[in-house]
């Protein structure tokens, strides 16, 4: 049997990863990764109940747990970059660098240095290793999490295990319970653990100066002051502080596109506006799980937002880094900074990083 370290979060779904891996007869140890220094932030991100939630596992489960901080890794890996894409006015997924050069690379050296033949967590996606290496997406559609596992490549999936992703939802944490484990009812986390329940906003405002400018219709008409177009998403409809205007349909209002040289917030009203809509990208940062593209220009399916269903489109690669995506149908707030990602039936090809909406 193996020996696996298992990314032990304090959460229902690692939980579960350990006690499957354990039932199989493997050599298990866990490790706890603190990956923010909350100083006062306790309330946010409650690292230290989650270490609580971990160590309680780790006993039922009499399995050794280390900690280990990642904070300074994080902080120059992921966050030095997540500011400097809002700064820019993209929006970025930091989940998705996060496992590329957390979870899967300082997480796996440190388990590989504590003798780990393998590492494992709990994300729901499946690899198959034989006879070549390849990313699946998980048995439950809900809850696979290939999108943000798609920077991964060969060699460190071959290092990883992903006990859950036959599973559901609902069947691990009836495990979980059966099993006695008190997180079983546990609330999953969601969002970015670093900025937790507060408003985005006013985090963002902690590290970036606002930059006010202009809110303004397709037609060039002022409709408002944006506090900066860092804080604002293409598609977002809250937060923009438009009132009602007796010259116009009464449709809610939404962010349309950004102009970065001229700090100009366009916005156009009603779900289905046109300029919402786009059948074509740019994108780069091109990452291939293989290693290379299967071909010079090809059919494929692809996503451009975590749980969106597949769409049709046809990719063509223009550089080594960049390529174009035509989809089938129109596509909705396509956002630059935001990743599509490829799919060939259940498998994940890779990704890119949303550049621009057309041209075609």
């Amino acid at each position: 049997m193996s020996n696996i370290i298992v990314g032990l979060s304090g959460g229902v779904d690692s939980a579960v990863a350990a006690l499957l891996l354990k039932q199989q007869g493997h050599d298990i140890a866990a490790v706890f990764m603190k990956n923010w220094d909350e100083d006062d932030d306790e309330d946010y991100c409650p690292a230290a109940r989650d270490l609580a939630d971990a160590r309680a596992i780790a006993r039922q489960l009499e399995i050794e747990l280390h900690t280990v901080s990642f904070s300074s890794e994080y902080w120059n890996r992921v966050f030095a970059h997540f500011l400097a894409e809002y700064q820019e006015g993209r929006t970025p997924s930091p989940d998705i660098l996060c496992n590329r050069e957390i979870k899967f690379r300082a997480f796996l050296d440190y388990s590989t240095g504590l003798g780990a033949d393998f590492i494992a967590t709990g994300h729901y996606a499946c690899i198959e290793k034989a006879p070549v290496v390849r990313l699946l997406q998980a048995a439950d559609p809900d809850k696979d999490q290939t999108y943000f596992l798609h920077t991964l490549d060969r060699k460190q999936l071959a290092s990883s295990l992903f006990p859950l992703g036959g599973l559901n939802k609902q069947a691990v944490r009836e495990l979980a319970k059966r099993s006695g484990f008190s997180v079983h009812a546990k609330k999953d986390s969601t969002g970015i653990c670093f900025i937790g329940e507060r408003r985005f906003s006013a985090f963002l405002a902690q590290y970036l100066k606002k930059n006010p400018g202009e809110i303004r219709t397709l037609d060039d008409e002022v409709i408002g002051q944006h506090e900066g177009l860092m804080f604002y998403t293409i598609g977002q409809r809250q937060g923009l502080g438009i009132g009602g205007r007796s010259d116009t349909s009464g449709e809610p209002w939404y962010v349309a596109g950004k102009e970065i040289g001229k700090n100009i917030l366009r916005v156009v009203q009603g779900v289905n506006h046109p300029a919402l809509f786009s059948r074509c990208l740019q994108a780069s940062d091109l990452h291939w799980i293989a290693g290379v593209a299967p071909a010079k220009s090809f059919e494929c399916r692809a996503r451009i937002r975590h749980r969106q269903p597949l769409q049709g489109c046809t990719l063509t690669v223009c550089t080594e880094q960049q390529c174009t995506v035509r989809f089938r149908q129109p596509q909705r707030a396509v956002t630059p900074g935001q990743s599509v990602v490829f799919y060939h039936g259940d498998e994940c090809l890779g990704g890119a990083v949303i550049d621009a909406a057309g041209p075609c």
